[in-house]
């Protein structure tokens, strides 16, 4: 209970030294201060550049390090909306893995020529932060986790920085059996509905006239995992998209592809291979393999790492119970 001896209730002033920022930090009418006092069960009242929060000891504590991360986003230069709140609130309901995330953010950023791109979930900062540290790295998961837009956003970050030559993204056209023959136009019109997802992602990170131009020059190469065989893959960062849509063969190829200076990234959801029926998928081949192996990392996102619309967790959530019958 609120306020009994055991849940003893304290008040703590929060001061913050740049009032310019305040009508963002607190949001339209006061909504995200409604929104933080909602979800923590405290109360939040502002005076000039103070505000009070009073609740149960530990939720006011959690109150206060969630205004100085999203005040911290602010001073660093980044906009703070609704969305950024609520994945404030994300990270602290993950306990102190969550808490250590967002007070340490900004080690996580990923700056591209677009936007600066921060972990929104403790697993996003693991993520990360192993892609930096690995050879191989595989994020494996459910869809809106941000398995691929982060692995992008590092390609292109290395490549800005000028730590690699090029970045190259597959992913396996599986829709089509990979006999990409018989659809219409040319190669790239055959292939660019597969890889549509990553041409996305690198619009977010890059002006559209830049992403066309190291297309042209090769410095960005989006092919279908088919056109992998036989090469190796030097000074570049490499991904490769939907891998649950891969045979073991198919997987084992594309791996040994990795070169001098490489770094790889291998995403996708076992639980939604498009292979046909029997057919084992490579990705659950290759992490079963792999597991323990020197420089290859693992990250397991799950319905909570979901960072699209609210409802999208809800939606995944009732079609892992009792498969969808429930």
């Amino acid at each position: 209970m609120i306020g009994s001896p055991r849940n003893p209730e304290k008040s703590v002033v929060l001061e913050f030294d740049d009032n310019r920022l305040l009508p963002q930090l607190f949001g339209s009418h006061n909504i995200h201060l409604a929104r933080i006092e909602q979800e923590l069960d405290v109360s939040l009242n502002s005076k000039g550049n103070l505000v009070t929060i009073s609740g149960v000891h530990e939720l006011a504590d959690t109150a206060g390090v969630v205004l100085k991360g999203l005040y911290a986003r602010l001073k660093d230069g980044h906009n703070v909306d609704s969305t950024e709140v609520d994945v404030a609130l994300r990270m602290i309901a993950a306990g102190e893995k969550g808490k250590a995330a967002l007070n340490n953010a900004k080690l996580y950023a990923v700056r591209t020529r677009k936007r600066h791109i921060m972990p929104r979930s403790p697993q996003q900062a693991c993520y990360l932060d192993l892609i930096e540290r690995s050879d191989l790295t595989f994020g494996l998961g459910p869809a809106g986790t941000g398995k691929t837009y982060l692995a992008v956003a590092k390609a292109v970050e290395a490549l800005v920085k000028g730590e690699i030559d090029r970045i190259i993204l597959s992913r396996p056209a599986v829709e089509a059996g990979e006999q990409l023959g018989f659809l219409p136009g040319d190669m790239r019109e055959k292939v660019d509905p597969y890889l549509r997802p990553l041409y996305d992602a690198l619009h977010d990170m890059l002006p559209y006239n830049q992403v066309a131009t190291k297309i042209e020059n090769g410095e960005i190469e989006i092919a279908p995992l088919a056109f992998m065989r036989g090469r190796t893959l030097d000074n570049a960062f490499v991904i490769l998209d939907e891998a649950q849509n891969t045979t073991s063969v198919q997987m084992k190829m594309f791996l040994t592809r990795l070169g001098e200076n490489a770094r790889m990234v291998v995403t996708g959801d076992l639980s939604q291979s498009d292979l046909p029926a029997g057919v084992a998928s490579g990705l659950g081949d290759a992490v079963s393999r792999l597991r323990g192996v020197k420089s290859v990392s693992f990250v397991e996102f799950g319905e909570a790492d979901v960072v699209r619309h609210a409802l999208v967790p809800r939606i995944i959530k009732a079609y892992n119970t009792n498969n969808g019958q429930g």
